[in-house]
């Protein structure tokens, strides 16, 4: 039975893994929570881990490393939300065991140092988000060694605002923003979504976890969410992943690959959807997408400035302080 450690269990990301995780009957090791107690102590009751912690709490921090690099778990699963999950996911890089990549952020501020610590101890990376899960599946389907990319077609479901003018996007609202018509997930994610950051965000990830320039990488807005991504080898082939939009799907096959075995994500009837559409981001009424662009080429001061000002922004507009705007403004200051 593999064992499991789970960074970051109450969030959303970690309480559907712990769906997936019941499903597959695997032993769970470890739970962490930044301060939602209360759930904490449901999933502690339910699941019996060897070890819990509360982030927030005094000593939290150094806990959750502790127990990022030492719970003996076959599996540690990162879904601690930003730059928070940075230090426990370097210290599970040292674990020589499977990371189940769930946060962006520790790529996104450090990905040369995250990637070079996990191959130095032998660890392996498997990506959770959907798009990424995507890319590794349409990438470990090709037959031979050589793996030929000529691009990864990364798909965006275009958030909620996909279709407003520039104009309208001036005065939406965080409870606009929040309104995703397609994902359930935590309200920090959901606007980086209505902003396009969250692409923009995948965009350095995919960097990292893939090894490919950002020129090799093009956001596709494709609003259905049913092509999770795709990549484009030398020959011309393209080798997509589809699904229904249900995040237990990826998280399962972090858990289980190189298997594959039956799910909670109900089967996909490809007469029933009609058709499946492609656009190209509109950078101009999206401009966190060519920030994001800008700072990968620049490099990681550049990516750290952008992640870290973009979570200060967010905050911000969570908060009615800001404008929609004045987000892709900070950010760009902060770049500079």
């Amino acid at each position: 039975m593999k064992t499991v450690t789970i960074l970051g269990s109450t969030g959303s990301i970690g309480r559907q893994t712990l769906e997936v995780v019941e499903n597959l009957g695997l032993k769970v090791v470890a739970l962490t929570a930044n301060n939602n107690v209360e759930l904490l102590k449901e999933q502690e009751a339910k699941f019996k881990p060897d070890i819990t912690a509360i982030s927030s709490e005094p000593g939290g921090a150094d806990k959750l490393i502790d127990i990022a690099e030492n719970s003996g778990a076959d599996i540690i699963v990162t879904a601690i939300a930003g730059t928070a999950g940075l230090e426990p996911t370097l210290a599970a890089c040292k674990t020589g065991k499977r990371i189940a990549l769930a946060n962006k952020e520790p790529l996104v501020c450090a990905g040369e140092q995250v990637m070079q610590t996990a191959k130095a101890h032998g660890t392996e990376i498997i990506p959770v988000d959907s798009e990424h899960s995507a890319i590794f599946q349409c990438l470990h389907s090709k037959v031979g060694k050589d793996k030929k990319i000529k691009k990864i077609l990364l798909t965006a479901s275009g958030g909620p605002f996909r279709k407003m003018s520039r104009k309208q996007l001036e005065t939406v609202t965080a409870e606009d923003a929040l309104k995703h018509p397609t994902w359930n997930m935590g309200q920090k994610i959901t606007i980086d979504s209505a902003t396009l950051m969250n692409k923009g965000l995948e965009l350095i990830e995919a960097m990292h976890l893939f090894n490919v320039p950002p020129e090799q990488i093009e956001v596709v807005v494709h609003p259905e969410s049913i092509v999770h991504s795709m990549v484009e080898f030398q020959d011309g082939s393209i080798i997509a992943q589809l699904s229904h939009p249900d995040m237990r799907m990826p998280i399962q096959y972090a858990l289980t690959y190189p298997e594959r075995v039956q799910s909670l994500t109900k089967s996909l009837d490809i007469t029933q959807i009609g058709k499946l559409t492609f656009e190209k981001p509109d950078l101009e009424r999206f401009p966190c997408l060519a920030l994001a662009y800008e700072a990968a080429k620049l490099g990681q001061n550049e990516c750290s400035a952008l992640n870290k000002a973009n979570e200060q922004a967010v905050e911000l507009f969570l908060q009615n302080k800001i404008g929609f705007y004045d987000i892709s403004n900070m950010i760009q200051t902060a770049i500079s």
